[in-house]
């Protein structure tokens, strides 16, 4: 495995510079069962190494306790790091399976206060609105983010899964520097009004599960019977029952052009989302998540791989043909609003 450095991109006009590829540190304390905490430390090292700077997060991780868990290794190597979290998802810790969406200005100031004292930072590099609430105009809720920003608590806004329409809206009263939504082979349901917007608007696309919940990478065929009873995948209508059989069907592309190159079917997921910032001219940085240095390096490897026109025309089909939705309530995607 060559311990080449990725490449680097500025994460939307103005904002900072990072790898073309992020970390997604959810599943390393929360929602994909057991986890190795040792391990994923190594993890984080690993990706910096790597040239990975960009590491996601969010408050509502295990109630908080994800930001706790890479705390250390931010402060650690503060520098290099371009450290993202969000508000805006809500979870009662007596009742943490049930979510509700918060906007306002006091929650969001108390979000914020919450996450700088368990993250033990001055400043949060990128902050996401991490879910829209419609009730609330999201001019008031980006006003108060760009006092964060005046007040030095927040250095770049970042908005996640909403519409092209509420993207204008956000970025007429303060510069978003990001949108996180999800992108893969079996997810593309933003082309049609997030891309062309995030695209005139000179803002960073970071697509959050490019592997398909690990779908992709055929690390597990049906949640139900592979996955821990705890574990939030087995929640997700596609990877499930008859669904996940067919789509478990829709992976013998990605096989065959992973064979052509000597690679792994998640490297060409990657690789795919990597070259949708060359095909739509937008930087594109997606945050594959893992808590395994060996996967770390197999996915930081994607960055190199080039597909050719017809490869790409060989994936092409793959989403339309996906059974399921990704969530079992998309009122909390921007595609439930498009």
């Amino acid at each position: 495995m060559t311990d080449s450095r990725i490449a680097n991109v500025e994460l939307g006009t103005g904002g900072p510079e990072v790898g073309v590829q992020g970390l997604g540190c959810m599943g390393m304390s929360f929602a994909y069962g057991p986890t190795d905490a040792d391990e994923a430390r190594a993890t984080l090292e690993r990706a910096l190494e790597l040239g990975v700077t960009l590491f996601d997060t969010a408050d509502v991780y295990g109630l908080g306790e994800n930001e706790k868990f890479i705390s250390p290794f931010v402060k650690a190597h503060r520098d290099e790091v371009v450290l993202a979290t969000k508000f805006g998802l809500f979870r009662d810790p007596a009742e943490p399976t049930k979510r509700t969406i918060r906007n306002d200005t006091p929650y969001l100031r108390q979000a914020v206060e919450g996450s700088l004292r368990r993250l033990d930072v001055e400043v949060i590099d990128l902050y996401y609105m991490h879910r829209r609430d419609v009730n609330i105009p999201i001019e008031e809720t980006v006003g108060t983010m760009a006092e964060l920003v005046r007040e030095g608590k927040v250095k770049h806004l970042g908005l996640s899964e909403v519409t092209g329409g509420e993207l204008r809206a956000a970025h007429a009263v303060h510069p978003i520097a990001a949108v996180q939504s999800e992108w893969s082979l079996f997810s593309r349901d933003i082309e049609a009004g997030v891309v062309p917007a995030v695209r005139e608007l000179g803002v960073a696309l970071v697509p959050y599960s490019p592997l398909g919940r690990g779908f992709l990478t055929g690390s597990f065929v049906n949640a139900d019977q592979d996955l821990t009873s705890d574990d939030f995948r087995r929640t997700m209508p596609r990877f499930t029952g008859d669904n996940a059989a067919a789509n478990a069907a829709l992976l013998e592309p990605v096989r065959a052009v992973a064979e052509a190159h000597g690679a792994s079917p998640g490297q060409i997921a990657l690789a795919w989302v990597q070259q949708q910032a060359a095909l739509f001219g937008l930087p594109v940085v997606p945050i594959p998540g893992t808590r395994k240095r060996t996967r770390v390096e197999e996915n930081t490897a994607a960055t190199r791989i080039v597909l050719t026109e017809d490869e790409l025309a060989v994936l092409e089909p793959i989403a339309s043909k996906v059974a399921g939705e990704r969530y079992a309530d998309m009122s909390f995607s921007s595609a439930g609003r498009e």
